[in-house]
């Protein structure tokens, strides 16, 4: 007997609203992240997201909650123990280029990520499929190397995106998907231009185009929206919002995540090696204040887990600042004048040099002198994060599996922090195999509360991010962004 664990539904993300000829251009901005090394490949480090979110669709997808609903895939079952899950898929669905979708396609995309060739960091969310299979034209099947109820909520992640079988060596360029706007142009340093795909299977985009311009600097970008280049900044801080607020120029919207930023210590380099001195260095830190002087109130404290307040397997744990806990750790690890710390941080997102700023006043307390060290915000990802040995860092939501095991499983790709901890792995190994939910929270909580003893991750809070828009945009659901419906904007 089969249990089914997803949504069936024949038609997925209906709007109610009326479709007419899309018109108007909606203007975004976006980082630049890895310079002319950007590329349309969603599965690639360099992906522009901002881009492949619009072109491209994916099998499963969130809904306004948060929970798995149907995308180009609409139903999916699994055997009694989760081994083997079999999807539906939509019919009728076209390519940009005018091919029709289908179960090869699925195949070839999922094969592609699973591929350790490609040396994907989307690899790590799905490393569980052992074989992906082709039943008939619009029927996939994926055989898991063990029980694994969760499979849908992994299915969601904004890289998986399904493109044409046979394309991985012209995706970077040509981003051919079948989602609501396809690509006009790409220039990842300059503006990329997308239009409207009419043939999009939830009936035609509210806007004519859409304009992706880059912009490194989190300033100048926020400069852009209060001068009309751009229509959406999704990184205003509190401060900045009363600015947006006193104008009827611009809306603000105000959205609870799982997103979060924080200060990464290299595990593998001396003193971070040190799992004492690692908690000290976290345990310096008064969270409500951080949440107070960075967000003006508007996250939520996080006890270093990156798992989001609203997720299921979030573990409920109290962390205030420890100063004197703090100089014990030290001094028992050999350190009793305290340590000093380079941190390394750049503009590109708003709020790390405030948050170094706080952290730098905290620490300095427990006799942590931190030295911070800004660096240009062009090429951070590249030759800054992951390479030097303190980095502030920054996380969109995931769900609770995918975002502990991406992190900190010590052989996933971006494992920012080099954490490696037999325990840990063998947790979330054991989490992915436990179909009893009660039992599958409890592991999910113990790897949260092991990552509070031994993490290299500072993590403050979670976001209650600030969307600034101009007044002319109107449908831009208030979520998360990973659960924006592109194809219901409009502009006047």
């Amino acid at each position: 007997m089969k249990k089914v664990f997803g949504l069936v539904s024949g038609l997925a993300l209906m709007s109610s609203m009326a479709w007419a000829e899309p018109s108007g251009v909606f203007r975004q901005a976006h980082e630049v992240g890895s310079g002319s090394a950007s590329s349309l490949d969603p599965i690639s480090k360099g992906r522009v997201f901002q881009i492949t979110e619009k072109i491209m669709s994916r099998l499963v997808r969130p809904d306004m909650d948060g929970r798995p609903s149907p995308d180009l895939a609409i139903s999916w079952t699994a055997n009694e123990d989760a081994t083997v899950w079999t999807l539906a898929l939509r019919e009728g669905v076209k390519f940009h280029d005018g091919t029709s979708f289908g179960s090869e396609d699925v195949v070839y995309s999922l094969q592609r990520v699973l591929d350790p060739a490609m040396d994907s960091p989307a690899r790590a969310a799905i490393a569980m499929i052992n074989a992906v299979e082709a039943i008939d034209a619009n029927t996939v099947q994926l055989t898991l190397d063990a029980p694994f109820a969760d499979l849908p909520l992994l299915l969601m992640d904004y890289r998986l995106r399904m493109i044409p079988e046979g394309s991985g060596d012209t995706i970077a360029t040509t981003g051919i998907g079948t989602g609501p706007f396809m690509v006009k142009s790409f220039d990842p340093e300059g503006t990329s231009v997308l239009v409207a795909n009419m043939d999009y299977f939830d009936g035609p985009p509210g806007v004519a185009e859409m304009d992706l311009i880059g912009i490194p600097d989190a300033q100048a970008r926020l400069q852009a929206l209060l001068g009309g280049q751009i229509d959406m900044e999704p990184g205003v801080t509190a401060q900045q919002r009363v600015m947006l607020d006193s104008s009827d120029q611009f809306n603000v919207q105000v959205v609870p995540t799982g997103n979060w930023r924080g200060i990464v210590f290299r595990t593998d380099v001396a003193p971070y090696d040190d799992a004492r001195v690692r908690k000290a260095l976290r345990m310096v830190a008064d969270r409500q204040e951080m949440v107070d002087l960075v967000m003006g109130g508007g996250a939520i404290v996080s006890c270093d887990t990156p798992v989001g307040p609203r997720d299921q397997y979030r573990a409920d744990m109290d962390c205030p600042q420890d100063i004197e806990g703090a100089k014990a750790l030290l001094a028992e690890a050999g350190y009793p004048d305290g340590i000093d710390v380079d941190l390394y941080v750049a503009t590109l997102e708003q709020t790390w040099p405030v948050i170094a700023e706080v952290y730098q006043k905290q620490a300095a307390a427990a006799g942590i002198r931190v030295n911070i060290v800004q660096v240009p915000s062009d090429g951070y990802w590249n030759d800054v994060w992951m390479q030097k040995d303190v980095v502030t860092t920054r996380w969109n939501e995931r769900p609770a599996d995918q975002a502990l095991n991406e992190i900190y499983r010590s052989t996933a790709r971006w494992n920012e922090s080099y954490y490696k901890d037999d325990q840990f792995d063998a947790l979330l190994t054991a989490a992915r195999s436990e179909l009893d939910f009660d039992k599958r929270h409890d592991l999910y909580v113990q790897a949260q509360e092991h990552l509070w003893e031994t993490a290299g991750t500072l993590i403050p809070y979670h976001v209650t991010q600030l969307v600034g828009t101009t007044a002319r945009v109107h449908n831009l659901d208030a979520v998360e962004n990973n659960a924006i419906r592109w194809n219901l904007v409009t502009v006047d």
